[in-house]
């Protein structure tokens, strides 16, 4: 489908009402996401297996979703982002209600890959929805504002997933989300134009594809970015995957403990994530990332000492607030990347943003057999190592001459 080529440019106030729009979308999706996790232990006593068994669902999940992403990328290129998005979120809606239907952990299983494969056109599109509606050196502020909504869902799943489970269920769980979907979905409807005339379709072939994924990854600043998007990912995934069952066993807490417990996790990004872009706007990403990627190490080493419960939000703060100073700004080199196929770019960077969740949470959990001091003190170790590594990595990631940021390509 061919669009007007004078088709008027969305102004201000339709840019940030879409923004506000694809933010709340961005947070329903990752409020079922994280709330996942935390009920591992819920879930294991309802079905009566291992955590290790339940804790696949979710990998289930993240991997598949990281894979679609790069077919969502690819269709969102040739067909339309809205048309994508909106089939997307709809798949979302319906798949995340059809897993309560499920009877077994098995089930649970499939239909958690099928909610990832479905879901996975959303955030990726949103966030090239940004490149494409805000210039280089404004994009700070907006991708603060996305990853503000992914830290917000974070925050508020993790919590009250645990907690409301004894009181809905797990199946409860799952349909309330979807009926939040829905509503998202119904709200998104009047912009669809707005969404329409902000990208047009990019033609190709296969051939151009995969040459687009080599363009991407051809250049030393690509490979960096890629490469901390993933080793990142994987930490703070397989941190956090077990964090529920690392308060069960060391303290003892049941589910509304637990969810108490992780309240501070996701607060940092949802509400100083627009800060941290405008930061990372004004100072440049070479100063934020390797103390982004510092405060993640100390997060995991701090689960490794003995500390009074109290201080449990405060350590899931912590965690969070690494993860909040460190991905957006990944995303916003990402979003420089890509030239004309921005919807590829993006599409890799939540490849291996959400591959990287699902290996990280297999990996620990494997780890998990020898104890959390092995599997903690591993992560750690290579989260120290990725830290000091991208002051030199990442150091080009500077404002030039104050007229934005450098562009980095060496």
């Amino acid at each position: 489908m061919r669009h007007d080529a004078t088709a008027r440019t969305p102004d201000h106030h339709e840019r940030e009402r879409l923004l506000r729009m694809l933010a709340g979308a961005t947070f329903i999706i990752f409020f079922q996401a994280y709330m996942v996790a935390p009920i591992i232990p819920a879930l294991s006593n309802a079905f009566g297996i291992s955590v290790q068994t339940v804790g696949l669902v979710v990998p289930a999940y993240l991997i598949p979703y990281g894979i679609a992403t790069l077919i969502f990328g690819l269709l969102a290129d040739r067909l339309g982002v809205q048309r994508v998005m909106f089939a997307s979120l709809t798949a979302f809606a319906a798949l995340t209600a059809l897993t309560a239907t499920a009877t077994s952990i098995e089930q649970i299983a499939l239909w958690r890959v099928l909610t990832g494969l479905g879901a996975s056109g959303v955030v990726p599109l949103a966030l090239v929805l940004v490149g494409k509606l805000f210039p280089y050196e404004q994009r700070g502020r907006p991708l603060g504002w996305l990853f503000g909504a992914m830290a917000g869902g974070m925050a508020f799943g993790s919590p009250l997933g645990a907690i409301l489970e004894p009181f809905i269920g797990w199946q409860g769980l799952f349909l309330l989300v979807a009926a939040a979907g829905g509503i998202v979905l119904l709200l998104f409807l009047p912009y669809r134009r707005i969404i329409a005339t902000s990208m047009q379709p990019v033609g190709g072939t296969l051939g151009d594809l995969f040459r687009g994924y080599l363009s991407l990854l051809g250049t030393p600043r690509g490979r960096r970015t890629y490469g901390y998007v993933f080793v990142n990912s994987m930490f703070h995934s397989g941190v956090f995957t077990w964090l529920g069952v690392y308060l069960e066993r060391r303290y003892g807490l049941r589910p509304v403990g637990i969810g108490l417990a992780l309240l501070g996790y996701g607060v940092p990004g949802f509400l100083f994530g627009p800060l941290i872009g405008r930061a990372a706007d004004k100072w440049g990403r070479a100063r934020l990332l390797p103390i982004g990627l510092g405060l993640s190490t100390l997060g995991a080493a701090a689960l490794l000492l003995n500390f009074p419960l109290i201080l449990a939000p405060a350590v899931a703060m912590l965690l969070s607030l690494g993860y909040d100073m460190t991905q957006p700004l990944f995303a916003g080199i990402v979003t420089s990347l890509g030239g004309k196929r921005l919807g590829q770019a993006m599409g890799l960077n939540v490849f291996a943003l959400f591959v990287g969740f699902g290996l990280g949470s297999l990996i620990f959990g494997e780890v998990l057999r020898f104890g959390f001091g092995a599997a903690l003190g591993m992560f750690a170790a290579v989260e120290l190592t990725v830290a000091l590594c991208s002051l030199w990595l990442f150091r080009s990631e500077v404002r030039s001459g104050g007229k934005g940021l450098s562009t980095g390509a060496r």
